[in-house]
C-alpha cells in the first residue's frame, strides 16, 4: 500500500552513538596480547560496569618474577588501593578490559604485551622513564570492591557512594545552615576525626567551614541521606572541620546529613534573608503560593535594635486572629509577601527585612522609625488556590477577569505599576484558554483584552520601559490598525522615547480615522512640537560656541556653565485636550535615543542623547 510506502520512506534508524576513546583503544587488542589466570576466586555473579569505582590492589612483575611495582606494603608499597571509575579514569588498556571480568575479592594475574599496559601509543597514563613499559608484564590484581558512584567533580576528584537513600529532593545550599554525622579516614583505614556521636557537626554551606570536597559532596545529598565520599586532595582545604590537611593524598568521609534549614537571599545580596525555623506540610516549592493567593498567616513584627522591640503581634493585637491579606496586590510590605510566597502551609520563617523592603515605601506603624531594620517571625497557616476558570461559563469568566482589572486598576492609581502590570498580564494568560462561541462573545472578549494589552502599556510607559510599551500597543494594532486608542498610547510612549517621527504619524493617523479624536490629537501634536523644541534647545545649549571657533582651533562641549542645568529643573507643563478619547497618558521622558530632527547634533555627537529628557507631564488614566 502506498501509506506503508510512505511510512517506510519517512522512518529513519537512531543515530547511533560515536564510539567511545575506551572503545576505540579496545578495538586495537590482538589475539593472545592478553591473558588471564585466576589464582583465588571471587564471589557472586556481579562483575564491575562502567559507571563503577573499582579498588583493587595491584602488583606488577616482569616475567622472571621481579616486583617493579606495588600498591601492597609486603611488596614495598604504601599499602593504600588504588581505585579508579571505570568509563570515566585514565587506565591501562589490558586493565580496563581485565577488571570487568573478575568478582569481587577475586585475585587474578593477567599476562600483558607491552601494548596493552603502558608501552601503548599514546597511554592515557603516565610512568616514570625507568619503568620496563616495552616489556611484557605480569599483574596482579586484587578486586576488594566495586559499586555505583556519582562523579561530583569532572576531574574524578570528588566522588560519592550512596548507602542510604535520603527524604525529598533538596540539597544544602548557600546559605543553608546544615547539621550532619561526619567521620574521616585514610583510605588504608586510619580513624582522622568523628563527629558520628553525640551532637552533630553544624556549619553554614557556602562559608568554607569544612573542606570543598566534602561541602561539595554534601550538597548533593538529600535530608536523612547517607553516603561515602572520597575526596583527593586538591578538594582537601583547610577548615575548623579539618585544620590538618597536610600530607593527605585522599580522605573518605563518611556522613549522614540529619538536617538543614533552608536559609534564602531573596535578594542576592544578603539584606533580606528568609530562614526556616519549622517545616511546613507538602513539597517545596510546588505547594508554596507562588501564585496570586489568599493568605492566612500569623506574624510578629520586631526592630532590629538590642531590645529586639516588639511593635505588632497578630496574636496580640489582632485578638488572636490571623492577618488575612491577598498576595500580589501590595497590602503588605514587599519584603514580607516576597518570603511568605516561598512558605509551607506550616511553615514558620524568621525573616531580617531592610527599610526599602519593610516599611519606608509602606505605610509605616507609628513605633517604626523611619529608616528601620525589621525582623519577622512568620507562620502561614494555609492559604486558598486561585479560582480554576476550567469549566466555568464565559460570563463567568468575564466577571472574574473584570475583578482583576479591577484590582489592577486600583493598583496604578497607588502607584504600583509593576504589580498593577502583573495582574493584567495574569488575565491575558488565562485568556489564552477562552474561547467565545459567538460574534457578541467574540467582540466582548476582544475589547477587554485589548483594554488590557493598553493598561499593560501604560504600565511599562510609567515604568520608564517605552520600548515595551510600544510593543504592547503593537499586540492591538496589528488585529485593528485603526484602534484609537492604541494609536494615541503608542504616540505617547514613541514621543517618550523620543521617537518624534513615529509619535507624529501616530497621532496624525488618528484624525484621519476618527475626526472624534481631533483635539486630542491636536494636543499630543502640539506636546510633541514642545517636546522637539526643548530637546533641540538644550543641544544647542550643550554645543554652544562648538561651531563658532575659527578652524582649527578646538571648542569643549558644554563648557558654558548654563548648560549644565539636569532635567529635573526644567519647567514642567502640561496639555489636556478635550479627551474625547476618554483616556489620557503620563508623557515621562527617558534617555532620548538618536533624533532624526536633530540633524547635525546627532551627527556630530551621537552619545549626547543620553542627556536629552522631554519634559511635560500629562495625567494618565487606565482604562
Amino acid at each position: 500500500m502506498t501509506v506503508g510506502y510512505d511510512a517506510e520512506q519517512d522512518y529513519v534508524p537512531p543515530k547511533k552513538k560515536p564510539p567511545s576513546e575506551d572503545e576505540k583503544r579496545r578495538k586495537k587488542i590482538v589475539p593472545g596480547s592478553l591473558m588471564k589466570a585466576e589464582m583465588r576466586p571471587g564471589g557472586g555473579t556481579a562483575m564491575p560496569a562502567d559507571g563503577d569505582q573499582v579498588i583493587f590492589h595491584c602488583t606488577i612483575r616482569t616475567l622472571d618474577g621481579v616486583i617493579v611495582e606495588s600498591t601492597k606494603s609486603e611488596y614495598g608499597g604504601k599499602g593504600i588501593p588504588t581505585r579508579h571509575v571505570l568509563g570515566k579514569s585514565k587506565m591501562i588498556l589490558g586493565l580496563l578490559e581485565g577488571i570487568p571480568t573478575m568478582l569481587k575479592g577475586e585475585v587474578a594475574m593477567f599476562k600483558m604485551k607491552p601494548e596493552l599496559h603502558y608501552g601503548e601509543v599514546d597511554c592515557p597514563v603516565a610512568v616514570q622513564e625507568s619503568f620496563p613499559k616495552l616489556e611484557e608484564l605480569h599483574f596482579q590484581i586484587e578486586l576488594i570492591d566495586f559499586f555505583k558512584v556519582k562523579v561530583i567533580s569532572e576531574d574524578l576528584g570528588v566522588l560519592k557512594k550512596v548507602i542510604n537513600e535520603g527524604q525529598g529532593w533538596e540539597s544544602p545550599r548557600e546559605p543553608y545552615e546544615v547539621k550532619a554525622r561526619i567521620s574521616a579516614k585514610t583510605l588504608d583505614g586510619k580513624l582522622i576525626l568523628s563527629y558520628m556521636e553525640g551532637e552533630p557537626f553544624s556549619f553554614t554551606f557556602g562559608k568554607a567551614e569544612v573542606p570543598k570536597g566534602l561541602e561539595m559532596g554534601i550538597g548533593t545529598m538529600a535530608r536523612a541521606e547517607k553516603a561515602i565520599l572520597y575526596v583527593t586532595k586538591p578538594y582537601l582545604t583547610q577548615s575548623s572541620f579539618m585544620l590538618e590537611v597536610d600530607g593527605l593524598e585522599e580522605v573518605e568521609f563518611e556522613v549522614e546529613l540529619v538536617y538543614f534549614i533552608q536559609v534564602r537571599d531573596m535578594l542576592g545580596d544578603g539584606r533580606l534573608i528568609k530562614r526556616r525555623i519549622r517545616d511546613g506540610r507538602g513539597e517545596f516549592p510546588m505547594d508554596c503560593p507562588l501564585h496570586d493567593s489568599l493568605l492566612h498567616v500569623h506574624y510578629k513584627g520586631m526592630l532590629l535594635n538590642e531590645e529586639r522591640t516588639v511593635f505588632y503581634d497578630t496574636r496580640i493585637d489582632n485578638n488572636g486572629q490571623p492577618l488575612e491579606f491577598s498576595s500580589g496586590e501590595g497590602l503588605v510590605p514587599e519584603g514580607l509577601e516576597m518570603c511568605v510566597r516561598l512558605m509551607l502551609p506550616g511553615e514558620m520563617a524568621l525573616v531580617t527585612c531592610p527599610p526599602d523592603y519593610a516599611y519606608d515605601k509602606f505605610p509605616r506603624p507609628n513605633n517604626v522609625p523611619e529608616g528601620a531594620h525589621i525582623q519577622w517571625e512568620i507562620e502561614l497557616l494555609d492559604f486558598e488556590k486561585p479560582k480554576d476558570w476550567t469549566g466555568l461559563s464565559f460570563q463567568r469568566i468575564m466577571d472574574e477577569a473584570e475583578k482583576i482589572k479591577n484590582t489592577g486598576n486600583r493598583l496604578f492609581k497607588e502607584g504600583k505599576f509593576e504589580l498593577a502590570k502583573a495582574k493584567y498580564e495574569k488575565v491575558l494568560r488565562e485568556f489564552n484558554h477562552v474561547n467565545p462561541q459567538d460574534d457578541d462573545e467574540g467582540k466582548i472578549f476582544l475589547n477587554s483584552r485589548n483594554s488590557l494589552h493598553l493598561n499593560v502599556a501604560a504600565c511599562y510607559l510609567k515604568m520608564g520601559e517605552c520600548r515595551k510599551s510600544i510593543e504592547a500597543c503593537d499586540k492591538v494594532l496589528d488585529t485593528n490598525p485603526v484602534h484609537v486608542k492604541a494609536l494615541y498610547r503608542r504616540g505617547m510612549a514613541y514621543m517618550s522615547a523620543g521617537d518624534f517621527k513615529e509619535a507624529r504619524e501616530d497621532f496624525e493617523k488618528m484624525i484621519s480615522i476618527d475626526k472624534s479624536s481631533e483635539p486630542d490629537a491636536k494636543a499630543a501634536l502640539l506636546k510633541l512640537k514642545q517636546t522637539e523644541q526643548e530637546v533641540e534647545r538644550k543641544a544647542r545649549k550643550q554645543f554652544k560656541g562648538l561651531f563658532d571657533k575659527k578652524p582649527g582651533e578646538i571648542a569643549e562641549a558644554g563648557s558654558d556653565s548654563t548648560a549644565q542645568e539636569h532635567p529635573e529643573d526644567e519647567n514642567q507643563r502640561s496639555d489636556e485636550g478635550t479627551n474625547s478619547t476618554k483616556e489620557e497618558a503620563e508623557v515621562t521622558h527617558e534617555t532620548a535615543r538618536a533624533l532624526p530632527s536633530m540633524g547635525l547634533f546627532s551627527q556630530l555627537w551621537p552619545f549626547g542623547r543620553r542627556l536629552f529628557t522631554a519634559l511635560g507631564v500629562n495625567k494618565c488614566s487606565i482604562l
